[in-house]
């Protein structure tokens, strides 16, 4: 993996999933009424810049995602996220587009967040780190690409939060971005969504190594607790059909040969149990607790009308954005009814909008699996981006 330190102006090149990382002054300007400085940025980038500089795509991660979109991540050792959608001959090619994918503020892959060092204090922030919002994650992005001389976006494209900061940045930014495709994502967290999240919250909190948020000194973090956190998490990702399409109530082959053996107790009997304990157990070496408390809070306080009077139209009202909008009928994370809204806040403000529903028994994961519907849209939609 290559990792390269900026100065600015090197934004894209020819070398594919060029890691980068870069210190900025800022200040970003915070929701809550603060600032933070200064701001440590991890991203990837993909293709090469344009004489134009018009070419830019910004690919924006979700939840639990990070800046390796499309290059082998360096702890898992797996491919990257979106590996399905980026790429050579993919919709979104770094043979014509210049992709950038930021690690977001409050993560921990390299950008500022909970685990980083305060340089105030020379320890990790924990909970000094301040509470942010999505709005405060694209205001810092920005930051970003003014240092990188990116005045334009020709497309920002993200699913889920992804999905969240790509109408923000429209929102936000109107005169930067031509185009924003929103995939599987919301305008605003339910009771429901927030709910689920106080549930993982809840779980990291109670964990005893978690020390109110101070575990970083501490040799143990809260793993059990984030671990059951990213279960409760996983299974809003899914649908109840491909749950027992791929699981059933089959029951969990056990280590000594026997097939479908019950305990009676309370090991994984089951193979969907055992599916989402590996999913979270596996979740703890990658991820830190103390980000899952502040991105899960960034998504819960998201409501793009609430500035506006409660009138999501008016938050569209200063864009001149292309919008494409895509749901899928299986996602109930944030279902179709969710994406028809915005759509229809759209239509009022007058901006260009489409939408597509896809079928797809996957649920809200649906983005980030095989779905060539989906690839064929995406590559539709920034094709006719770049015609005009």
């Amino acid at each position: 993996m290559a990792f390269a330190m900026t100065n600015g102006g090197d934004i894209c090149d020819e070398r594919f999933g060029l890691n980068k990382a870069v210190r900025l002054m800022g200040p970003v300007q915070l929701e809550s009424g603060g600032t933070f400085a200064p701001l440590d940025f991890a991203y990837e980038t993909y293709g090469a810049l344009n004489a134009a500089r018009s070419n830019a795509v910004l690919i924006c991660h979700a939840l639990t995602g990070d800046q390796y979109v499309a290059s082998t991540h360096p702890v898992t050792g797996k491919p990257g996220w979106w590996t399905r959608m980026v790429g050579a001959g993919k919709p979104i090619d770094p043979q014509r587009h210049c992709i950038i994918c930021i690690n977001v503020m409050g993560s921990c892959m390299g950008s500022s967040g909970p685990a980083s060092i305060n340089p105030g204090t020379g320890e990790a922030y924990g909970m000094d780190f301040p509470v942010i919002t999505i709005g405060d994650m694209v205001r810092a992005q920005a930051i970003l690409l003014d240092h990188l001389g990116i005045d334009t976006l020709q497309a920002v494209v993200g699913g889920s939060m992804g999905g969240m900061q790509a109408l923000s940045w429209a929102c936000l930014f109107p005169r930067r971005v031509r185009s924003a495709l929103v995939i599987a994502s919301t305008a605003r967290h339910s009771a429901q969504n927030i709910a689920f999240h106080e549930v993982g919250r809840q779980a990291i909190m109670a964990d005893p190594h978690w020390h109110s948020g101070a575990y970083y000194s501490q040799g143990e973090a809260p793993a059990a607790g984030l671990a059951v956190a990213r279960m409760a998490a996983h299974i809003t990702y899914l649908s109840e059909a491909g749950l027992t399409e791929k699981f059933g109530r089959r029951l969990q082959d056990r280590p000594d040969g026997s097939k479908g053996a019950k305990t009676f107790g309370f090991d994984a009997d089951f193979q969907v149990e055992s599916y989402l304990r590996h999913q979270g157990l596996s979740f703890v070496d990658r991820f830190d607790a103390n980000s899952y408390l502040y991105i899960t809070r960034a998504m819960d306080y998201w409501d793009l009308a609430e500035p506006h009077d409660g009138v999501l139209a008016r938050a569209f009202a200063g864009s001149k954005a292309r919008f494409c909008i895509i749901s899928f009928d299986s996602d109930w994370l944030y279902p179709t009814s969710e994406s028809r809204r915005i759509v229809h806040a759209l239509n009022a403000a007058g901006a260009a909008a489409s939408f597509v529903e896809l079928s797809s028994p996957f649920g809200h994961d649906s983005f980030l699996l095989d779905a060539p519907e989906l690839n064929r849209i995406v590559d539709g939609f920034l094709r006719a981006g770049e015609a005009t």
